[in-house]
């Protein structure tokens, strides 16, 4: 089956990374959100709606950074990989999925050093974070989008991970599509926190649970080397040969 990099990143494969990054997220963001509602008004925090409403915002603010991110990766690979052609592709697409095993691997517990690949990025968080402190306390839900956009940029080895992925899909605006499916996949549980903060903090602690999650990655990681085991891409060819006939 010949190589089409139209399918090297699946929005799918970044969805589902983004779901199982979540005990990770919960780990990195659960406080971020913790600050963000302290820093709320009394009458926006005893009011479910308002309060939702905002960290909807500051959400909205996180996706958009994880999306400019996304892009600039996308523009970066394309004229990196522009000489080389489809064999320049084929080398970010391994290079993703490696990272991806080892970010599964981290996940289960069994590589530990992972967690170095989160200081790849510390020295532009060390200029954004006066900026986000500067919001606090946050009075308005633009002062909260704009609190995410700031800590959109928070060092955090599986948006890294994420990123990666991104830069195999073939254009500036699908890399910046993939990290928007990846951060729809944390969504879930980061806007859940305080109202499902002690289940997935129990869930967290399971050993059993996060060896599944990382054997999930694993397999998120295969489907990212190997994109013909993705179904779309086998329908995609079909549909390509049925025309052709």
């Amino acid at each position: 089956m010949p190589f089409d990099p139209a399918f090297t990143s699946s929005y799918i494969v970044a969805f589902a990374m983004g779901l199982a990054s979540s005990l990770h997220c919960i780990g990195m963001c659960g406080s971020i959100i913790g600050t963000l509602t302290l820093s709320l008004s009394p009458n926006v925090r005893g009011s479910n709606y308002l309060l939702s409403a905002f960290v909807l915002n500051y959400n909205l603010g996180r996706l958009t950074s994880y999306m400019l991110a996304g892009g600039f990766v996308g523009i970066i690979q394309t004229i990196t990989v522009m000489p080389f052609g489809e064999h320049g592709y084929r080398i970010i697409q391994i290079l993703s999925a490696i990272i991806m095993a080892s970010s599964g691997l981290y996940i289960a517990g069994w590589f530990s050093r992972f967690a170095y690949v989160e200081k790849v990025g510390l020295i532009l968080w060390k200029k954004l974070e006066p900026y986000g402190r500067r919001l606090i306390p946050v009075s308005n839900r633009l002062q909260a989008y704009l609190f995410g956009v700031v800590w959109g940029w928070l060092p955090c080895g599986l948006v890294y991970t994420a990123l990666v992925l991104a830069a195999t899909a073939g254009s500036a605006e699908k890399s910046a599509f993939t990290m928007l499916a990846f951060g729809l996949g944390t969504l879930p549980a980061v806007m859940s926190v305080g109202v499902m903060n002690g289940v997935l903090t129990r869930l967290s602690r399971m050993k059993q649970f996060r060896k599944a999650i990382g054997l999930f990655m694993i397999t998120l990681a295969l489907m990212a080397a190997m994109p013909w085991l993705n179904p779309m891409v086998i329908n995609t060819h079909a549909d390509m040969h049925v025309t052709n006939h």
